[in-house]
């Protein structure tokens, strides 16, 4: 049997960050071939982290801080990269970034960041959330049930559009490469393998305690939550989804926790769905990705054996 560790990633732009139970590291790899590593100590309320339903709530919103704080110091480097290639020399900041340098000073990136994740929620909120209970609204039919599975449906479609979508982009396609190699280290390690590029390479790019299965599980649970508001009018119905996401995703983390610490029929269902969707978000890495995954990994694994059981 292998072991479940909560150490867990996000692939980038060449680069991929690992949260473990007491830091974070985001590994990059630099235009000279190099890999960047820079290692932080968790901010975590290890108090709401163990109160069930809040503590989903609390880790999506934490991980999307750390998540756009790392693609930002990925991003980085891939502007230095067009500039070595286009010859040029240091950007100098935009007003925008001396304006906000000169009002808020130390405080701009925390402001930078904390707005990109207010943006990043009301994008998905919109195009999620609201977007397929609009469209669902012009088909409804008497059963409060097939609305809400309609809904549900049209749903899993705009994400499964959304993923197709994005996936044909050169750049994002190198990400879901890196995706793999987050899940192969991740696979290494529970399988007690020696942290090695050779081992890791033999692991498949597919894990069911992925982010993309929760998202996935998210979708599901939404057809059910809020298939207990009844079917409104439209506005009714938007301000009831809009209160309810807190519950549907402390719900759906309290599933996706349940199902990655058991291999028994019902964590094999509500994984199958996620790992189905992972044939998208995932593809198989080159070696020099698997260093930069294992460099990070290696960078979080506690010092006190078993601290990070999932």
């Amino acid at each position: 049997m292998t072991k479940k560790t909560s150490i867990g990633g996000m692939a980038l732009l060449e680069g991929i960050m690992m949260i473990g139970p007491e830091k974070k590291a985001v590994a990059v790899r630099k235009p000279d071939g190099e890999i960047d590593l820079t290692i932080e100590p968790l901010g975590y309320n290890k108090k709401i982290r163990k109160i069930p339903l809040v503590r989903g709530v609390y880790g999506i919103f934490t991980q999307m801080v750390y998540g756009i704080k790392a693609l930002m110091h990925a991003a980085k480097f891939a502007d230095l990269e067009d500039d070595i290639e286009e010859g040029e020399e240091e950007k100098e900041p935009s007003k925008f970034e001396k304006w906000m340098d000169a009002k808020f000073g130390d405080k701009s990136f925390d402001i930078i960041i904390y707005a990109s994740v207010v943006v990043a929620l009301l994008f998905s909120i919109g195009l999620f959330i609201l977007l397929p209970n609009l469209l669902a609204s012009i088909v409804t039919t008497g059963n409060v049930v097939l609305n809400n599975l309609i809904e549900g449906v049209i749903r899993v479609l705009i994400f499964l559009g959304y993923i197709i979508l994005v996936s044909r982009m050169k750049d994002i396609r190198r990400v879901w490469m890196y995706h793999g190699a987050e899940h192969k280290t991740i696979s290494c390690y529970e399988n007690d393998d020696e942290l090695t590029v050779e081992n890791a390479r033999k692991y498949s790019t597919k894990h069911k305690r992925c982010g993309t299965s929760f998202l996935f599980i998210v979708l599901i649970v939404s057809v059910l939550v809020f298939s207990f508001t009844g079917w409104n009018s439209v506005w009714i119905n938007l301000l009831a989804r809009l209160l309810l996401i807190p519950v549907v995703a402390g719900i759906a983390y309290e599933i996706i926790k349940y199902a990655g610490r058991s291999d028994g029929l019902f964590s094999r269902i509500a994984s199958a769905p996620g790992l189905f969707f992972q044939n998208f978000t995932t593809k198989e890495p080159d070696d020099s990705m698997l260093e930069v995954a294992i460099e990070a990994f290696k960078a979080v694994i506690p010092e006190e054996t078993g601290s990070d059981k999932w």
